[in-house]
């Protein structure tokens, strides 16, 4: 499915397309970008009978020693059963303060600007697979990756997950929709 623009107008569609093509592929595990907790909610409205990691942003990534999403919704989300990732980006992190400071081309600025090649969220629905990963969250099964442009999901595949150490072990399996133009 190719959705016209990016963005949070998406959302609904994306998730319920990833539940379903999920589903059909006896998928169980799900992981899904969420900065405040509203996709992450929207998730536990429609992923029934999944395990769901929700990852959010960094400290700091926003302003210094300042989560992004609220302790309040993390505690809310982790109460309703969902395991919650707060990580640096996979696929910038500390890359992009040497790339800040000392400009030049660096490998994993590559690795994440080539998947953008495929829009935004798709690099998201990557990242956040490596993220939830390397954070023990998954079993290692091919799981259904969520991502967005900005705010909302919009992008969503199936993956054979992988950790930053092993990144050239993931596959890609599914595009399951995306935005055509972003």
């Amino acid at each position: 499915m190719y959705f016209d623009k990016p963005g949070k107008d998406n959302r609904e569609q994306t998730l319920r397309l990833a539940f379903e093509r999920g589903r059909e592929r006896g998928i169980n595990e799900v992981v899904v970008a969420s900065t405040t907790g509203d996709t992450a909610y929207k998730t536990i409205e429609i992923f029934k009978d999944f395990r769901i990691t929700v990852v959010t942003y960094h400290c700091g990534f926003k302003e210094p020693f300042q989560n992004v999403m609220s302790d309040e919704v993390k505690r809310d989300l982790q109460k309703e059963g969902l395991t919650v990732v707060t990580a640096s980006h996979a696929l910038s992190g500390l890359e992009r303060s040497i790339a800040k400071k000392y400009s030049g081309v660096y490998p994993v600025l590559l690795i994440a600007d080539t998947l953008r090649l495929f829009g935004q969220g798709t690099k998201v629905a990557v990242e956040v697979s490596i993220m939830a990963a390397d954070a023990g969250a998954l079993t290692g099964n091919d799981i259904v990756a969520i991502g967005g442009s900005g705010r909302g999901a919009d992008a969503a595949l199936i993956i054979k997950p992988a950790h930053q150490s092993n990144l050239f072990d993931m596959r890609i399996r599914e595009i399951i929709c995306k935005p055509r133009d972003f």
